[in-house]
């Protein structure tokens, strides 16, 4: 039972993961000034692999025991929000609000954490290294808008 209910959760995140490919970062993304500590382009599809599996075992471990409800519900809030994310920043070309997503991703996935961790306590670690990847998403993207005030003020029309 524990793969199928994975399987599920799975699915979800891969839902979640495909808006990378639906909106890549393109010419626009790499014409911006970054942070120094901006990760190569091959750390992100293999952080996220390794996230989505943690993520996905954390909400099927815990969709199976009893007083689950708050964790299901924060482990839905937080992949649609990591889904939303990536349209935002790289299809709208919106910093700004992708500064607002990102904000609202972290407190949802450290609250998240928490509720996880309060019904099975395994589920809860498995979140650590999704936070940290988060603040670290979050700090990319406040160096991103610090160091492009205009594009961040005024994002660019979209090429159709």
């Amino acid at each position: 039972m524990f793969w199928l209910t994975f399987a599920v959760f799975f699915g979800a995140c891969v839902g979640a993961g495909l808006t990378g490919g639906l909106f890549p970062p393109g010419p626009w993304y790499r014409t911006l000034e970054k942070p120094w500590f901006t990760p190569p382009d091959w750390v992100f599809p293999v952080t996220w692999t390794v996230l989505y599996i943690c993520i996905a075992t954390a909400g099927a471990r815990v969709a199976m025991l009893e007083g689950n409800g708050l964790a299901m519900g924060f482990w839905a809030m937080q992949i649609a929000f990591n889904g939303l994310w990536t349209p935002v920043f790289f299809g709208l070309r919106n910093i700004r609000l992708g500064m607002a997503v990102v904000s609202f991703l972290w407190l949802i996935v450290a609250a998240g954490m928490v509720a996880l961790w309060q019904v099975e306590w395994l589920s809860g670690l498995l979140f650590v290294p999704y936070l940290i990847w988060v603040t670290i998403a979050a700090a990319l993207n406040a160096g991103v808008w610090r160091l492009n005030p205009e594009e961040a003020r005024n994002p660019p029309p979209i090429e159709t």
